[in-house]
């Protein structure tokens, strides 16, 4: 049985891992409900902070995720964390885009103004750095084993492959993952986020080896800032460019298909 004794013991070794993210799940959601509550008449800042919360919770959770992916028996460990966080954030995160492509998207069809979705964006990368900034203090404390030297690392460089295969597979994860949101928009939002849940866990399963399958610009900046850093043209050509290239291509060739059937 791939689910052992040993299993369990590994999951509560790092049972401060999987409290600290579901920390952060409820504050995130508590700060998103005041928002709600408090700021509903000035639309702008609710919109920048509501996804500068949602945000910052994925990117949060996935750099803890990230150093748990040794965790006994791989990969199943990792991809049942993946499958349930990715659940939990779907839960949690309802109206969010979390994702500089899916906000794209409804600015290419009109609607979103420029404005807004310019501004959501700035929020999405202001969380992932802040979230980056925010999970390395809590590292430094190493009150974990696998926070233990994870910020002498630097780049962990996520590409284990050609740059035009890794653009490849970012490009085509990014289309079959926005396809699917798009497709799935019909399905009942109870059983909409484990379908999304379990294609996101298939793609890390299919091209987690190769490029970390991250198809989400902002989140690749809050894992892998260093390598930005280092090799700036390679990375933002494989993690922003890509995905969002994808996207338009989505954009351009599908939903005129969609709004005409």
């Amino acid at each position: 049985r791939w689910w052992s004794h040993r299993s369990w013991r590994c999951l509560r070794k790092n049972c401060i891992s999987l409290l600290l993210m579901s920390g952060v799940v409820a504050a995130v959601g508590l700060c998103r409900r005041l928002a709600r509550r408090r700021l509903r008449s000035r639309p702008l800042l609710f919109a920048f902070l509501l996804e500068m919360f949602s945000t910052f919770q994925i990117c949060a959770c996935t750099n803890e995720l990230s150093l748990l992916g040794n965790v006994e028996p791989k990969p199943h460990t990792a991809l049942t964390l993946t499958y349930g966080f990715t659940v939990l954030h779907g839960l949690t995160l309802a109206g969010s885009a979390c994702n500089p492509c899916g906000t794209l998207q409804p600015m290419w069809g009109g609607g979103t103004s420029l404005a807004v979705g310019g501004l959501k964006i700035a929020a999405q990368f202001v969380a992932a750095l802040l979230a980056r900034v925010v999970m390395h203090f809590i590292w430094s404390l190493e009150m974990v084993e696998p926070h233990l030297g994870a910020l002498s690392q630097g780049c962990s460089s996520p590409m284990q492959t050609t740059e035009m295969q890794a653009f490849c597979i970012e490009l085509l994860f990014s289309v079959v993952f926005q396809l699917a949101v798009l497709r799935a928009e019909s399905v009942h939002p109870k059983y909409r986020v484990h379908l999304i849940a379990l294609l996101i866990t298939m793609l890390v399963y299919a091209g987690g080896n190769l490029t970390g399958a991250i198809f989400n610009p902002a989140l690749a900046f809050s894992l892998h800032a260093e390598c930005f850093y280092d090799k700036f043209l390679s990375y933002s050509l494989v993690y922003w460019i890509a995905p969002c290239l994808g996207n338009s291509c989505l954009c351009m060739f599908y939903l005129p298909w969609l709004s005409v059937s």
